[in-house]
């Protein structure tokens, strides 16, 4: 009989695995004393009261005992119901059960079930007596209610029908199992950052109904880690657990398929004599045996539906409240399940939870010893956050000297530990031919490029890159960012390259591809390729110069070829046609070879190069050519007709070309043309007369300042969402101009000349950021002309009337931002409606200084750009699809270092309050000091604590400010709501604001920026004198919490507490 309760005993360490309730008289010298000994000879902890002094009430003592006991086994004999003792512990021990505390099993010595379940003959015996001795009537009902409750649960019966001892053997062996079952699972030997991320998977899990959770990343990301600690957090919650490991690997066989349903079976059930002869028959038995109980499961690294279903069939059995959390690498496969499902990614640890972990097995200790910082940040950044990595790397470090560190990890760097390439090629190997193309290709030469180009170039491959590269997001394996970039792990990028390195270690050209700069270098310049070279990339990390005879004759297959920073100097014979792309920076020649001519070109992108656009065009006749780029090439003086050389055009990249003058009519007819750039090309004077562009999306014209004419617009130009004519001889926009109805991004004006723009321009209803530069006039027919405004800049204006029409006219209710730059003729008028009115004031009102510093970490120029990029990832949390932040407030950056006087202040860059049991709006003011004639850059962070819970704020990059200036910062209440969801405020709360300069950088000074000050005020709905922003309550809890420093930093009065105006 399976050792299995309705439900287990709620989570909780136990001091014994197992309490012994019985009649001392009746089974201590025998039958109960035999149980004792054959339960500590097998290891399982037991309670026996031998050594307690048995009074006529139970302990405190013994009640605890029993409480922190997993299992109780009640031995009823003969006499036990005359012991009022053994009737007290009975009802404890059924209220424990009852609680889920506990999990009970009878054992029926030499007496009838039945005559305890009733109270028949000898129990029947001892109640009457006790209802003579005892006139409390509640507690002998208690006493039979506890004895019913005890021989209806499931047990044993012994009534000499075999030896005692193989009786006792089995009780001791179904303990044992139960025990075995219901024992935690061995997490990790340093838990690092698991606890956070199981709190939020925790919120699924547990809920009331059927929930399947599915769990994925990368190998090596800690994903059977997580399970393992979230299993142990909730297992005994239900009627039966299962964690089935590695169930990839073992369902590769039908005999490891039969082994996983067995060992399901027997996890949940307790029963070894439960057998599988085949696996289908396996999960009707699954189903018909575990259908009623709730049940937990996890089936640990599944890579298809059917090794689930070989364990679940078809998912509909499940008992209420049963939950199945599943790890895979594969998100597609989550998604089969339906409704009643919820996945989660596990994501890399952070810098810091990375440095604990790696010190843990490198150093035993949660940091890293003197001396080996700067190498174990050197690591730190190479592992990139994947747990399996830095666990690895630490192991193999732990005792060695620094030498040996540094030579560890350049090798690390060129060719990968196996024990990592092992565990990250998995994933790999279970991908298709095409897909494991497409993997390399990207790992070799297209990570962090534009999805769309990449899918472009892959389809001229016929490699089905929608399809593949989907999968390999699935997989685990490349990610696209907000900016629909390609990205992957630096260690996911390594092991492909590895795969591709295992083709010929010692012999670069019988490689298929070539990216590492020496191999590429020594391939070319000694003519060794070879056919099985698909494509080859030449870039050298500093630009550099070399004289060579360019060879590719041997590359028949050659797909991609890509040079970059290596200006070759010598004659290109040969190129060969299989080419898909061709991107060569700094190009020397005029023209490419005369025999090439691809017939699958997809792009061409041969920036400042010595390339003519006539010659190459005469030579170059492609359906399949959708991307040209020559950007800054000086002799293009012409774009000539493209509509038959190239009619398949997307993108077409021109800007900086300094000498083009002209570009012919036929390509403002090109219909797939999506992207044209033709910024800085100073010399262009001539356009098409019309566009008639129905795919065109971006235009870019900005800084042609010899253009005088903007082309006409045909009316079915409908796709134009972006587009910059600024600082260009311009003065009048055609009334067609107005076509462009989809427009979102437009950037006018120009320095030297007003434009004029057409009444027409109030048909760009769809507009949303608006850059203004220099004076540009609007027509003054109508008000509040831009319904859908949200961003509105303002560049060198010096008509005032113009610049308040603009600020009355443009600024909709929908507008968030404003920028105004180096505009004297510009004031806020008292009308405009993008502001809340407290804020309007704040720039109105008399302002106040003081003396402080807080000081940031300085940077050299390229190491502050490293961590402008770290804050952008940090960001872009809080970005939705359109890329605009969440997070709702207003934000106003002006001159000056004063803080408004309705402000409390404090020197420096914190402050201190109390506030009431709800939380208000806030608004903060921090005041920057800057040297003058410097030029700074710097990341200011915000946190918020309350009650010494900490939260980030916001993370805000200042870039090139010269003169110190306000940043005001106003936080709804939603938004505290939502940063502080966890928390329950109390009647008083401490709360603690913190601002300082993390990280800064100026190429003129290494004096730092300053925070001379901050500023809070709290707006609530109601009066103002009704804050509730004050003074500490007398003798309140939290006192002890925090320090006199603390206090020191509260910056309000007693006037402001409501208590303190009566």
């Amino acid at each position: 009989m399976a050792l299995m309760t309705s439900k287990r005993v709620t989570h909780q360490w136990k001091n014994f695995e197992v309490f012994l309730s019985f009649r001392g008289e009746d089974t201590r010298l025998g039958f109960t004393g035999y149980l004792y000994q054959t339960l500590d000879r097998n290891g399982i902890k037991t309670f026996i009261d031998d050594k307690l002094r048995r009074g006529e009430n139970i302990s405190e003592e013994f009640l605890k005992i029993i409480e922190n006991s997993m299992i109780s086994i009640v031995v009823f004999s003969e006499n036990y119901a005359f012991s009022t003792w053994c009737l007290d512990e009975l009802v404890k021990i059924i209220e424990c059960k009852k609680n889920d505390k506990m999990e009970v099993r009878p054992v029926f010595y030499n007496v009838n079930p039945s005559d305890v379940r009733n109270q028949k003959g000898k129990f029947g015996e001892a109640l009457a007596k006790h209802e003579e001795k005892f006139k409390d009537n509640k507690k002998i009902q208690r006493w039979r209610e506890a004895l019913h409750e005890a021989a209806n649960t499931f047990g044993w019966h012994y009534n000499q029908c075999c030896p005692e001892s193989h009786f006792i053997q089995d009780i001791v062996k179904e303990v044992s199992n139960a025990r075995f079952n219901c024992s935690p699972l061995f997490v990790a030997r340093y838990p690092v950052g698991i606890n956070d991320r199981v709190k939020a998977m925790l919120l699924d899990i547990e809920s009331n109904d059927i929930h399947m959770v599915g769990i994925y990343g990368p190998s090596g990301i800690g994903k059977s880690t997580i399970t393992k600690a979230i299993f142990n957090r909730i297992y005994d919650r239900f009627e039966g657990c299962s964690y089935l490991e590695n169930v990839s690997e073992k369902s590769m066989t039908n005999d490891g398929i039969i082994k996983l349903q067995e060992t399901l079976l027997l996890e949940i059930l307790g029963d070894r004599n439960l057998k599988v002869d085949n696996k289908y028959r396996g999960i009707n038995v699954i189903k018909k045996r575990l259908c009623c109980k709730r049940i937990l499961l996890v089936i640990d690294d599944v890579n298809n539906l059917e090794q689930i279903e070989n364990l679940l069939g078809e998912f509909d059995w499940l008992a209420y409240g049963s939950k199945i959390i599943i790890t895979t690498r594969d998100k597609q496969l989550l998604s089969s399940f339906g409704k009643g499902h919820s996945t989660h990614k596990v994501q890399e640890l952070n810098n810091e939870e990375a440095l604990k972990l790696f010190s843990m097995y490198a150093f035993h200790r949660n940091e890293p010893m003197l001396g080996y910082c700067e190498l174990a940040d050197q690591f730190i950044c190479y592992g990139e956050g994947l747990p399996l990595v830095l666990k690895i790397m630490g192991a193999d470090l732990c005792g060695r000297p620094k030498c040996e560190w540094k030579s560890a990890l350049d090798q690390y760097k060129e060719i990968p530990n196996k024990e990592i390439q092992k565990k990250l090629k998995r994933t790999y190997d279970g991908l298709g031919e095409t897909e494991q193309d497409i993997f390399l290709d990207i790992a070799c030469f297209f990570k962090g490029l534009n999805k769309d180009y990449v899918v472009d170039i892959l389809e001229g491959c016929n490699l089905y890159p929608v399809y593949g590269i989907q999968k390999l997001i699935d997989k685990c394996l490349i990610i696209v960012d907000q900016f629909n970039k390609l990205m992957m792990h630096g260690l996911i990028q390594q092991m492909g390259w590895e795969i591709v390195r295992q083709e010929s270690p010692k012999k670069p050209k019988k490689r298929s591809r070539i990216w590492c700069y020496e191999d590429a270098l020594s391939v070319l310049t000694e003519d060794e390729g070879s056919d099985e070279i698909q494509g080859i990339m030449l870039r050298s990390p500093e630009p550099i110069k070399k004289q060579f005879k360019v060879g590719f004759s041997k590359m028949k297959n050659l797909r991609f070829l890509i040079v970059c920073n290596v200006h070759i100097c010598g004659d290109l014979e040969y190129l060969p046609n299989t080419l898909r792309l061709l991107d060569w920076s700094e190009y020397p020649l005029s023209s490419l070879p005369s025999t090439f001519c691809p017939q699958k070109i997809v792009a061409l992108q041969m920036p400042q190069s010595n390339i003519r656009l006539d010659r190459l065009l005469k030579s170059l006749q492609s359906q399949t050519l959708k991307y040209m780029d020559f950007r800054s090439c000086e002799y293009i003086t012409k774009l000539p007709d493209l509509s038959m050389s190239t009619p398949n055009l997307k993108e077409l990249a021109l800007s900086d070309c300094n000498n083009l003058v002209e570009v012919h009519q036929s390509v403002g007819r090109l219909n797939k043309l999506v992207v044209w750039d033709l910024k800085g090309c100073s010399e262009l004077q001539l356009l098409p007369d019309c566009l008639m562009m129905k795919s065109l999306e971006y235009f870019n014209v900005l800084y042609c300042s010899k253009l005088k004419k903007f082309p006409n617009i045909h009316p079915e130009m409908k796709s134009l969402k972006y587009l910059e004519i600024g600082e260009t001889s311009i003065s009048v926009l055609p009334p067609s101009f107005g076509n462009l109805t989809r427009l979102k991004t437009i950037l006018f004006g120009s320095y030297d000349y007003l434009l004029h723009l057409p009444i027409s321009i109030y048909e760009l209803q769809h507009l949303s950021d608006l850059g203004l530069y220099g004076t540009v006039i609007f027509p003054k027919e109508f008000r509040y002309i831009f319904p859908s405004l949200i961003k509105l800049t303002l560049s060198f204006f010096e008509i005032r009337s113009e610049v308040d029409f603009i600020l009355t006219s443009c600024c909709t209710r929908t507008l968030k931002y404003l920028y105004i730059y180096n505009s004297n003729a510009v004031t806020l008028p008292e009308r405009i409606i993008i502001l809340p009115a407290y804020i309007r004031f704040i720039l109105r009102e008399d302002l106040n200084s003081d003396e402080d510093e807080c000081n940031g970490l300085w940077f050299s120029s390229s190491d502050f750009s490293i961590h402008v990029t770290e804050f952008h990832k940090r960001e872009t949390k809080y970005l939705n699809s359109d890329l605009e932040d969440t997070r709702c407030g207003y934000e106003i950056v002006a001159p000056g270092n004063m803080i408004p006087v309705l402000f409390e202040h404090r020197s420096g860059g914190s402050i201190s309050f109390w506030i009431g049991s709800e939380f208000h709006t806030l608004a903060l003011c921090f005041a920057f000091d800057l040297p003058r004639g410097n030029n700074y850059s710097y990341i200011c962070d915000v946190h918020i604590s309350i009650n010494g819970f900490k939260r980030e704020l916001k993370a805000q990059l200042f870039e090139e400010m010269y003169i110190g200036h306000l940043w005001f910062y106003y936080i709804p209440q939603s938004s505290l709501q939502q940063l502080f969801i966890d928390l329950n405020l109390d009647s008083w709360n401490f709360v603690k604001v913190l601002c300082r300069i993390s990280c800064w950088t100026s190429e003129s000074t290494k004096l730092p920026p300053i925070i001379r000050r901050c500023g809070v005020r709290q707006i609530c709905g109601c009066r103002s004198e009704d804050s509730i922003i004050g003074v500490k309550p007398a003798n309140h809890p939290l006192d002890s919490i925090f320090s006199d420093e603390d206090e020191l930093d509260m910056g309000m009065s007693l006037a402001d507490h409501p208590s303190g105006k009566q």
